[in-house]
């Protein structure tokens, strides 16, 4: 049979997103792949540099609704390293307990997803309705669901409401049981494990190689977390593992995820614990000295995100320049689906986690 180049995407359930991917067939076997993205950009970086420092704030949180916390939480920690902005410690110890609140949220949006992907509504209910409770959550702490626009630049909007510790230990105690039907539902799931096991492998040095971060990368056996290798916040304070998986394959990338979660439930009831009263914020400076420049990096939900900004000598920064992890990811797509069945991309893409708002910018 002649090769042939098929089109999945722009519009395509397998996309999750606004993107094309091109892959080039020999029969039923992928010998090439390309993935096109650039569908969703809408000029984000240029947009900042008309907006002043805390006007971008919400303009973050649209970088990725699935994790927007993460996003507008990156962008103050860049500013208050330009503008040399100590924020209070019980602030910190909040913004590590939404994180973590986020991350959950966001690995069950995914889970949801991989479900129908795979073909199993059920897994896409149960996971939807737990993350309901985590959405729950961030409502009664900020107003709102989805775009927070929580974190401020030397701290947080408000403080926490009564009843929080009350809340969120209700919400864990809950899920920490749940996360085990979730895993039922997909380990002892049949067709599950025959179309994730053996698929998309990515070996540890062409994955550091691609740039590949977060889950993708811990799914291929290297052990790397910028909470843990760089910390920020008060990661440093507490106890927790970095989740590690040697199968370099789409399973190993859900299993990361799975642990994931736990852990995040185990860090937010330690910063729950230790957390102590005092001021949530402090006023920064309202100008940036002009040529100034300041990065941060985190550990997002889907990998490392990064940002660099340029004082301008007003209230506007001159560059804010963003590392969106999936845009690197993505590239990896070749090295994962070449060799494999054409039938393997929604397992395989649903692994990785897409994000285009963040990747188009």
């Amino acid at each position: 049979m002649a090769e042939m180049w098929l089109n999945m995407g722009p519009q395509h359930p397998m996309t999750h997103g606004l993107w094309n991917l091109r892959v080039k067939v020999d029969g039923e076997t992928m010998t090439e792949a390309e993935p096109v993205i650039g569908y969703l950009h809408r000029g984000w970086e240029k947009l900042t540099e008309n907006r002043r420092f805390p006007q971008i704030i919400p303009m973050a949180d649209r970088l990725c609704y699935g994790a927007s916390m993460s996003w507008s939480h990156l962008y103050c920690l860049t500013m208050e390293n330009l503008l040399e902005v100590e924020v209070p410690e019980r602030a910190k110890w909040i913004r590590t307990i939404v994180l973590e609140a986020q991350r959950i949220g966001s690995h069950l949006m995914w889970l949801a997803a991989l479900g129908t992907d795979l073909g199993s509504y059920t897994v896409f209910l149960y996971a939807v309705r737990e993350r309901e409770l985590f959405l729950d959550l961030m409502q009664n702490l900020c107003g709102a669901r989805m775009t927070y626009n929580y974190p401020r630049i030397g701290g947080v909007r408000n403080d926490v409401p009564a009843n929080f510790e009350r809340d969120f230990t209700r919400v864990l105690n809950h899920f920490e049981k749940r996360i085990c039907d979730l895993e039922a539902l997909c380990d002892q799931s049949t067709v599950f494990r025959m179309r994730m096991e053996d698929v998309g492998y990515l070996d540890p040095e062409k994955a550091k190689n691609l740039g590949v971060t977060g889950p993708n990368l811990r799914g291929s056996g290297v052990d790397y977390d910028v909470r843990r290798d760089d910390p920020y916040e008060m990661y440093d304070q507490i106890e927790w593992n970095v989740c590690v998986e040697k199968g370099c394959d789409a399973y190993a990338r859900y299993r990361v995820r799975m642990d994931e979660m736990r852990e995040s439930c185990n860090i937010i009831r330690q910063c729950i614990k230790k957390m102590p009263k005092g001021p949530i914020r402090v006023k920064p400076p309202r100008y940036a000295p002009k040529g100034k420049t300041a990065w941060a990096h985190v550990e997002d939900p889907r990998g490392e995100g990064f940002m660099y900004v340029i004082g301008n000598g007003d209230d506007r920064p001159y560059r804010l320049k963003v590392r969106s992890p999936i845009f690197v990811t993505v590239s990896a797509a070749p090295a994962m689906l070449i060799g494999y069945k054409i039938a393997d991309v929604p397992a395989i893409m649903g692994s990785v986690d897409m994000c285009l708002g963040e990747t188009d910018r």
